[in-house]
């Protein structure tokens, strides 16, 4: 778990230092910073989308997790736990749920999340999960200079995510299918697109509501593809 524990710790520092900087930067510079990140994010789930192989797998995962995630709607969940978290801690910050949402799916949806948390699960130097730490620190900084305080808070799922999948495959590591990974990856590459889009203020993407769609495509995977 050493891994995780660099990558939580790397978020949360990144996290502190662009919220100090969000605090005294002129929102012209905010704007730019953002801007700057919502391409990135696209970039990268362009790059992780155009691996995929199985076209249909992805496709009907996509469209039961959009309906699962809307029937149970997640957005509006996941914002209430935002809104919770705000008052409690009594932060101020008008993009508190933005910033901890996007934060969280940028760090926890992507290649290097799972293959990071898999290598170390399997017993190996976490060198991905530590080259994944130095990028997400920073990255939260920017994220936290445009967006406050609520990119922090994107450190507790990163290590819940992260942690949960190293744990699965130490127990589990000869039924892991880098196959599954891939297509995995794939799915999570259009979510990011998808957030991306909503960074860049294009169009609204209920990005949250999509996420079942990485527990559909693992069990199509796990049924059809093997």
């Amino acid at each position: 778990m050493f891994g995780t524990l660099v990558n939580t710790l790397a978020i949360l520092l990144g996290g502190f230092i662009g919220t100090i900087c969000n605090r005294s930067l002129p929102r012209r510079y905010q704007v730019i910073i953002f801007q700057g990140m919502g391409l990135f994010v696209m970039a990268l789930g362009i790059s992780m989308s155009i691996k995929m192989e199985h076209l249909l797998i992805s496709v009907f995962s996509l469209l039961l997790g959009g309906l699962t995630g809307e029937f149970f709607k997640l957005d509006k969940q996941i914002d209430t736990l935002g809104e919770w978290l705000k008052r409690s801690l009594k932060f101020k910050s008008e993009r508190f749920n933005e910033g901890f949402v996007s934060a969280s799916l940028i760090y926890c949806i992507g290649a290097m999340a799972v293959l990071g948390a898999i290598e170390e699960g399997t017993g190996g130097f976490p060198t991905i999960l530590l080259t994944k730490s130095v990028m997400d620190g920073f990255s939260s900084i920017a994220f936290a200079a445009a967006l406050g305080v609520g990119v922090m808070f994107s450190a507790v799922p990163v290590a819940i995510y992260q942690g949960t999948i190293t744990m699965i495959v130490f127990l589990f590591a000869d039924t892991v299918d880098v196959a599954i990974v891939n297509e995995l990856s794939a799915v999570g590459g259009i979510l990011l697109v998808g957030l991306g889009i909503n960074v860049l203020e294009i169009k609204n993407i209920k990005v949250v509501n999509l996420l079942p769609a990485l527990v559909f495509v693992v069990l199509f995977m796990l049924i059809f593809a093997s």
